[in-house]
Parts: C-alpha cells; sequence; structure tokens
C-alpha cells in the first residue's frame, strides 16, 4: 500500500538573528517579500483577518489558474517555530501543515521550512509522474533564497 502522506522539507542559513527572521514568518503582510508563489498573478486578491501577526493571523488569497485559491492560518507560534495551516480550495483542494523551524547558529539562523499532508488519489496518480518533491521542492528552495535576502537586507 504506498504511502498516502508526504512531507518535504528546505532548509537554509540566514546571516541574520532568529527574531528577524521570525518577524518574516510570522507576519503573513511580509510573505510578500519573499514568498516563491507572489508573483504567480500580478492581479492576487488578498485579504488579512485576525490580528495582524502570530496565532490566529489569517491570509487568504484568490488569483488566476497559477495562484489559485487558499487559506493560511498561524496556529503555532514560538521564537522557534512557526506552525501554519494550509488550505488549498483551488486549481486542486489539499490540507496541508507549514512548519519553519529556527535555530540560532553563530552568525545568524538556521532555517527548515518543511510541508506535510495528505496524499489524495489524484495526487497520488499524478506523484508516479511528478513527486511532490519536484513539484514543490524547487519553490520552498526560491523562497528560502529570497527569504535569506529580505532578512539579510532589511
Amino acid at each position: 500500500m504506498p504511502d498516502k502522506s508526504f512531507r518535504i522539507s528546505r532548509e537554509t542559513t540566514i546571516a541574520a538573528p532568529p527574531p528577524r527572521v521570525h518577524a518574516l514568518l510570522d507576519d503573513f503582510h511580509e510573505w510578500q517579500a519573499w514568498s516563491p508563489w507572489e508573483g504567480l498573478d500580478p492581479a492576487l486578491e488578498r485579504t488579512y483577518t485576525g490580528p495582524a501577526a502570530g496565532v490566529g493571523a489569517v491570509y487568504a488569497w484568490r488569483g488566476n489558474r497559477r495562484a489559485g485559491q487558499g487559506r493560511m492560518e498561524v496556529i503555532e507560534s514560538e521564537p522557534q517555530h512557526v506552525g501554519v495551516d494550509l488550505l488549498f480550495s483551488a486549481p486542486m483542494k489539499a490540507h496541508n501543515r507549514v512548519d519553519f523551524t529556527l535555530t540560532p547558529v553563530d552568525g545568524g539562523t538556521h532555517v527548515v521550512w518543511s510541508m506535510t499532508g495528505p496524499q489524495n488519489a489524484v495526487m497520488r496518480l499524478m506523484s508516479k509522474v511528478w513527486s511532490m518533491e519536484k513539484l514543490v521542492g524547487p519553490d520552498l528552495e526560491k523562497g528560502l533564497a529570497q527569504l535569506k535576502h529580505t532578512a539579510e537586507h532589511p
């Protein structure tokens, strides 16, 4: 029986202190500066509800076919961790968990960005041709590179 869930992660070290990196992750308004998906639709509709940052902060989006539609909510926020509930409603439905783990290191912060979730039948079928690693991994790498640049060059 094939595994019905997936986990992908990427990591980098950023030459900025953990509070600086945490602030970029904990506040969805900051994601426009580094998220790898922000450029998919120049007319993307964004809605922010709840607190400005931290647990309960919500970001919803609606865009073209490439950007799709969905909602994220910060469900955990601690100095060394931000957990996000991620719900895609279009072009495909999916409910995933995103975690950012921040570890202080000499001269900066080591960041691990992971995404986990169940794979529905369509996703399992697609994964025979394109794995989640190949589909999402490059986006996480791009996002971490942009996060690094944003954190290091305020």
